[in-house]
């Protein structure tokens, strides 16, 4: 390995680059070149290269503890655990295709321990996904028309990023602010006003608000409690506080005025973005290994329906390639292109 040291400026830096280019053999990295030799040399797999990429990417310190968690190999070493258990399981099935007939050396808690597997990985399926870490969690301001949300979307994200008017339907089309709120990746998204719109421009906002309250991870609630669409994470607030003395029963009185609640507004928010990412230090799935989890928990549920000992052993075949299909040990070519794409140069 030869380092060189030189001044920054870019011509000495390119002088530098074409020296070295008009040297026989020697050319410029490729995105990505060196992990994509460590993977193909067996010196780490798929899963720690994915993890890689994202601890590359990581803008916060939640996606930074996330994506180091899996390029240590944490997802390696506990997929591992997993194919261990599957090799021993298709052992115990080609055992039972050899002693089919009842002379002892049939398995009869196979099929129960096929199952077993199959719910482990479903509670890891279950588990929150690293797209929201990546690319952050939905969280949504919704109400009627001028009932403050815009003026609450300026105030958290401290610039003036929606128009605000007291001209009720001025908001048409959703608004995305991605921030940081206590180190965790979020997209606060402003919404149209909710109500029976006869502007037609405005009914496709009002129409476009329902589709953002639907995809929310995180909802804001600025209108009457009770009247707020029914969500898992939701927060109730009486906005406009400074103006509106009167608060509702059941509703937090804010204002993007005077700041009344806003920092418990946050803290709450907060509280239900945790709950729609992964734990600190827990190892997420992306919806690639994701994918091949769920096909190898599928052939696992019909491996322990089976009753015929080879159509379980070609069942655990399918769990096994589904697994290296995880671990990038086969049928990964044409994605590896696209991943290795995000590394900068050299890396």
């Amino acid at each position: 390995m030869v380092e060189f040291q030189c001044h920054g400026g870019r011509a000495i830096i390119d002088s530098v680059l074409a020296a070295l280019t008009s040297v026989e053999g020697l050319r410029a990295a490729k995105p990505g070149e060196f992990t994509r030799r460590a993977f193909e040399n067996g010196k780490i797999d798929l899963t720690e290269a994915e993890g890689l990429a994202d601890l590359i990417e990581a803008e916060t310190e939640a996606q930074r503890k996330a994506a180091l968690a899996v390029a240590e190999g944490g997802l390696r070493r506990q997929i591992e655990i997993w194919q261990g258990r599957v090799v021993d399981l298709s052992a115990r099935a080609e055992r039972a295709i050899d002693y089919e007939e009842d002379d002892g050396g049939s398995d009869a808690d196979l099929a129960s321990d096929c199952s077993e597997l199959a719910t482990e990985l479903q509670a890891w399926l279950q588990r929150p996904r690293t797209e929201r870490l990546r690319d952050g969690v939905r969280v949504v301001m919704a109400g009627p028309p001028n009932s403050g949300k815009s003026s609450l979307i300026n105030a958290i994200s401290g610039a003036d990023r929606a128009i605000v008017t007291a001209i009720a339907g001025t908001t048409r089309d959703h608004i995305e602010v991605p921030l940081s709120l206590d180190g965790l990746p979020i997209i606060l998204v402003d919404t149209a006003g909710l109500r029976e719109a006869t502007d037609p421009v405005e009914a496709i906002g009002v129409e476009r608000a329902s589709n953002q309250i639907e995809m929310a991870d995180v909802l804001i609630w600025l209108g009457e409690p009770g009247r707020a669409p029914p969500h898992a994470r939701k927060i109730e607030i009486h906005a406009q506080a400074d103006v509106r003395p009167s608060i509702p029963h059941g509703s937090t009185p804010v204002s993007a005025v005077t700041g009344q609640g806003l920092s418990e507004l946050l803290r709450a928010t907060a509280l239900l973005v945790r709950e729609a990412l992964p734990g600190e230090g827990a190892i997420a799935l992306n919806r690639r290994q994701a994918s091949h989890l769920e096909e190898a928990m599928a052939a696992l549920l019909q491996a322990a329906a089976c009753v015929d000992p080879v159509l379980m052993a070609e069942q655990l075949r399918q769990a096994r390639s589904a697994f290296d299909r995880l671990t990038g040990r086969a049928g990964v070519e044409d994605m590896l292109d696209a991943l290795f794409g995000r590394f900068c140069l050299g890396k």
